[in-house]
């Protein structure tokens, strides 16, 4: 098969490398792709939100199937396109993408099918948003109604953070993602994220991961897009998986297919447990990153298969082969993030890292200059290990870490702290 995957950040890079070890794959192309993902892949310049463009460089390349990797491209419809050119694709709808797309959606859905979630309240309009905290008091969520990049999320533990959240989202600071807000109940808890794969009809859970959101050692300083992950999730027990999959996930696949919007893809579920009852946080429609890095590291190349059958609708007839290992992930982020950094530092150490089915640096926002590796985002390597136990691949994991000569990064010494 030619595949092409959409995307150019760690999650890509992590699925190209899984893809790559099943033998199906004869051509592997990601479009942007980084400068790690073009050890493994050619790498294509192309708008990804362009359906059309994307449409018309997969008939040139003779693309047998498409993987789409981030949120984006999906809320803009390109995978509609591309099915409505003839092309196998693996990623939803966009109007199934609206699960990610759109907080209230979402809440409709839930209040429809009667998962479990946070009561809330949707607004259009700041003076109403504001009145609604000042009567609930803190601590509240104020979430951006749109996307917005993993940053939309305020978890307010003072009523004056709620408001201040209300200004910059009414103000702008989130782009169209904020000209509509979700203020959700404060709901405390463990949180795990738990990926099920969904053809319309049949899901099949493919794996659970914990990720850190907090920039700093001890989940202190501001929320991120994730600072490191690891899989399995402890809290997810065979009992709380039974819950979430026939509470929450069932529900929701049955009341889209309902409403004529069959979801077909992976569904991201961000859960908050406690006292052994999981409710639901938030849908995503693609692969999480970080955490996608570590189901990959686990999956390894049957991921291509368990994709492939979702696309063609026939996931019924798959099972998912599990090792009984663990897998953690690092993210090295630039001096600054979530806030300013530079880009454009030199990376050096990478030469001399393993990349194996046990230990592998995937790469999130780097470019090649002049032959060098260079840091190109916010979030820009992910260091990922698996072991027979999760204290192995963490050893593992912050041993590659310690390697990687980059003055400009900085990473958290404590990944994997709760389970450890």
């Amino acid at each position: 098969m030619n595949i092409l995957i959409l995307g150019g950040g760690g999650r890509e890079h992590s699925l190209a490398w899984a893809v790559k070890q099943n033998p199906k794959c004869d051509r592997l192309i990601v479009a942007p792709g980084n400068a790690g993902i073009a050890m493994i892949a050619d790498c294509a310049d192309i708008n990804i939100l362009d359906g059309g463009a994307v449409a018309t460089f997969a008939e040139e390349n003779a693309i047998d199937f498409v993987i789409v990797g981030p949120e984006a491209p999906l809320a803009a419809g390109v995978a509609d396109r591309l099915r409505d050119a003839g092309l196998l694709v693996f990623g939803p709808s966009q109007e199934a993408a609206q699960l990610e797309a759109s907080k209230s959606f979402t809440k409709a859905v839930c209040d429809a099918s009667g998962a479990p979630t946070a009561a809330y309240a949707h607004f259009t309009d700041a003076d109403a948003a504001r009145a609604y905290i000042r009567d609930q008091g803190a601590p509240i969520v104020v979430k951006a109604d749109g996307l917005a990049a993993g940053k939309g999320v305020i978890v307010a533990m003072t009523e004056a953070e709620a408001l201040a959240a209300i200004d910059d989202m009414f103000d702008g600071s989130f782009g169209d993602a904020g000209a509509e807000v979700v203020i959700e109940e404060f709901m405390d808890g463990e949180e795990a994220s738990f990926f099920v794969l969904c053809d319309g009809n049949t899901i099949l859970p493919i794996g659970t991961a914990q990720d850190h959101k907090r920039a700093h050692d001890g989940d202190t300083g501001p929320n991120t897009g994730g600072m490191g992950a690891y899989s399995p999730a402890p809290v997810m027990t065979d009992d709380i998986t039974q819950k979430a999959l026939t509470e929450i996930v069932q529900p929701t696949i049955d009341e889209m297919r309902k409403r004529g919007t069959p979801f077909q893809g992976v569904l991201f579920c961000g859960l908050m447990i406690k006292d052994g009852q999981p409710r639901l946080v938030e849908y995503n429609v693609r692969f999480g990153d970080p955490e996608c890095q570590c189901l990959m590291m686990r999956l390894g190349g049957q991921v291509l298969d368990l994709m492939q059958a979702c696309a063609e609708e026939r996931l019924s007839e798959m099972q998912v082969s599990w090792a009984d290992d663990h897998a953690l992930t690092i993210v090295m982020a630039a001096k600054g993030y979530p806030g300013t950094y530079e880009k454009g530092t030199v990376i050096k150490g990478l030469d001399s890292q393993p990349q194996d089915s046990f230990r592998m640096v995937f790469h999130a926002g780097t470019a090649e200059k002049d032959g060098k590796i260079t840091a190109s985002g916010g979030r820009v390597l992910n260091v990922t290990a698996r072991g027979a136990t999760l204290a192995q691949a963490h050893e593992q994991a912050y041993a590659m870490a310690q390697r990687i000569d980059w003055e400009d990064g900085f990473y958290r010494s404590d990944i994997g702290w709760r389970a450890l």
